[in-house]
This record gives structure tokens, C-alpha cells and sequence, in this order.
């Protein structure tokens, strides 16, 4: 294993520190680690809270900021956050108007984020994000896992907490973007989990797995290595079948890597997946492409749509300013 580490055990609060320095404009790092949470405050503002194991950077704490996320809670690499870390994160940034919990489907992080609301006392309200559409909910023991559309619904839902929508709006809208938002992953190669020292999984040089989850789960099949026309066709395929958008619908296209793979790779995607989204008659008016919802060092990406209308495209398009994401400030 080559990773830039001093020691394992010390990775996640080394890097949190290293992070916190490098954005102390956007961020404030909690003394104990527990959470990352937005430097500066908007009083009466609903909070929003995510989190969610390390290893997926900048997925949670690069998305912290104006616009989009209040605080982030980071757990061990693919390990959930554990619920002290949500109650401390409700406890330091909810001034009044309460709070919304932005959680993937994953058993660990909804019963955390379940005990967490149960415990912190507060007024608290959950969106669970299920977007995978490589597997199907009876496959998984929580239904669909939470991916790579997770950030569109974190936002689209700041944008509108930051216009001063109230926490009941804010659940429900949450909702309405996670199913309009489906996404498919492919991968190239494993990623390395410094604790276990090995790949997580072994591929073949002309092998790849597709329907990858973003902690290297398994997804559809293990299959030879394809084309990227051939991948975008299967991926893109799949979540067109899924949302069943009207014809002439409009989309927003994201292509994110899982850490390991080249931007000239990543953009080849884009224009791979473009061309199966016009034969099927979906519009793209907005983009995003680049590593933002990884997996270590894993080579591949997951394609990601969510079917626009005006008041979707507005919040995707109102200010952010994060590590992460900015634009429009």
C-alpha cells in the first residue's frame, strides 16, 4: 500500500486539520473532530446537516458553506458518523429555525442520523437520498443506496434554506429532487482502505464492475472492459428507463470521478453520455464533471440526471461558496 499517511489511525483528523486550514474563510473544525460546520452563521436560517464515512472527498465537508451545507460529519474511511457527532453538530449551528438531516440510504448512517435526531431535542427533519439505480431496492437491505446525486439534493435544498425556506419546504423538496435524480457507477480499478491495507477488491486488466457502489460494493456484473460509448449506453440507459422523463424534458448531467480518473476521461464521459441522452430526448442544460463524490483512489465514474423544471433549475443555479462548489458569489 503507497498512501501519503504518517499513521492510520491518524489520517482522518491529520487530513480534517489540513482541510479547516486550507478553507479557514468558508469552515471552522469542532476541537474534537466531531463535525466541520460553516464559519459564518445565519441566525433563523434552518440548519442543514449531512455526513457520512471519510474516503468520498470533497463529499461532506467540501460542500460546507453559503448556499449549500450548515455542518458535516465525517466517520472513519466507509465508516458511518457516530450519533454524538450530529447531536454536537445540531447543538453548534441550529439558531432557531431547526434542522434537516441529508442522509444516504445506507443502514449505518440512517439509524446514526435516526438516533441523532431522536437525541439532540431539536425540531429535526430527515432526507434519505437514494438514487443508485445499479441495484434494486429488494437487493439491498435498505433499498437503493445514496451516491453521487446526494450533492445535487444538498444544493438545491442550501439554495433554498438560504432564501429562508422553512424546514417543512425543505423536506419536501429534498424529496422531490432525490426522485427526480438517479445515477449508475462503473469501476476500473479497487480503491485501498488504508486500515485493511488491501484492495478492496480484485479486477481483472480487462475487467471492470458495473453498477459499482461508492464504497466498492458490487453492483450489476462483473463484465470485460467495454467502450466508453458502450459504458455511457448501459449507464445512461438505465437511469433514462428509470425516471421515464416526458420527451423534450430538461436535465442536469453530472459525471463525477471516483478519484482516480483523469479529467480528459472524465469529459470524454460527458460526451459519451450527452449522446445517448439526445437519442433518448432529454435536453441537458446544465453540467457539473469532476471528482466530487470519490472513492479513495477508485478509477471509474457514475453518471448522474436530474430532471430540471424552472424553480430546480433556479436553486441549482442561485450562489454557493464552499471548498467545493462555487459559483455566482
Amino acid at each position: 500500500m503507497k498512501k501519503l499517511i504518517n499513521a492510520t489511525d491518524d489520517i482522518l483528523a491529520e487530513s480534517l486539520d489540513g482541510f479547516a486550514a486550507a478553507h479557514a474563510d468558508i469552515v471552522a473544525l469542532d476541537a474534537e473532530h466531531k463535525f466541520v460546520r460553516r464559519r459564518a452563521l445565519k441566525a433563523g436560517k434552518v440548519a442543514l446537516i449531512s455526513g457520512g464515512g471519510s474516503g468520498h472527498e470533497p463529499l461532506h465537508a467540501g460542500f460546507v458553506g453559503v448556499g449549500m451545507l450548515d455542518a458535516a460529519c465525517p466517520g472513519q474511511v466507509f465508516t458511518s458518523p457516530t450519533p454524538d457527532q450530529m447531536v454536537a453538530a445540531v447543538g453548534a449551528v441550529d439558531t432557531g429555525g431547526g434542522c434537516v438531516f441529508i442522509v444516504k440510504n445506507y443502514e449505518g448512517d440512517v439509524m446514526n442520523f435516526q438516533m441523532a435526531a431522536d437525541l439532540a431535542g431539536a425540531n429535526v427533519a430527515t432526507i434519505i437520498t437514494d438514487d443508485d439505480v445499479a441495484v434494486e431496492a429488494s437487493t439491498w437491505s435498505t433499498g437503493r443506496r445514496g451516491v453521487a446525486g446526494t450533492l445535487i439534493v444538498e444544493k438545491m435544498v442550501g439554495a433554498a434554506a438560504e432564501q429562508g425556506a422553512t424546514m417543512s419546504r425543505l423536506k419536501e423538496l429534498g424529496d422531490r429532487v432525490n426522485r427526480r435524480t438517479r445515477s449508475m457507477g462503473v469501476a476500473l480499478t479497487s480503491c485501498t482502505v488504508p486500515a485493511a491495507g488491501k484492495p478492496t477488491f480484485t479486477l481483472g486488466d480487462n475487467e471492470m464492475e458495473m453498477g459499482v457502489g461508492i464504497h466498492g460494493e458490487p453492483g450489476r456484473r462483473r463484465v470485460a472492459l467495454a467502450s466508453a460509448d458502450a459504458i455511457a449506453d448501459e449507464m445512461v440507459g438505465a437511469i433514462v428507463k428509470d425516471l421515464e422523463p416526458a420527451a423534450g424534458a430538461e436535465g442536469l448531467l453530472l459525471v463525477n470521478g471516483f478519484g482516480g480518473t483523469p479529467a480528459m476521461e472524465l469529459y470524454l464521459m460527458v460526451n459519451a453520455a450527452l449522446r445517448v441522452l439526445k437519442k433518448k430526448g432529454l435536453n441537458v442544460s446544465r453540467h457539473l464533471t469532476g471528482n466530487y463524490v470519490t472513492s479513495l483512489e477508485m478509477a471509474g465514474c457514475s453518471v448522474t440526471v436530474c430532471l430540471l423544471d424552472d424553480e430546480l433549475r433556479s436553486l441549482w443555479d442561485a450562489p454557493v461558496h464552499t471548498a467545493a462548489l462555487r459559483w455566482g458569489t
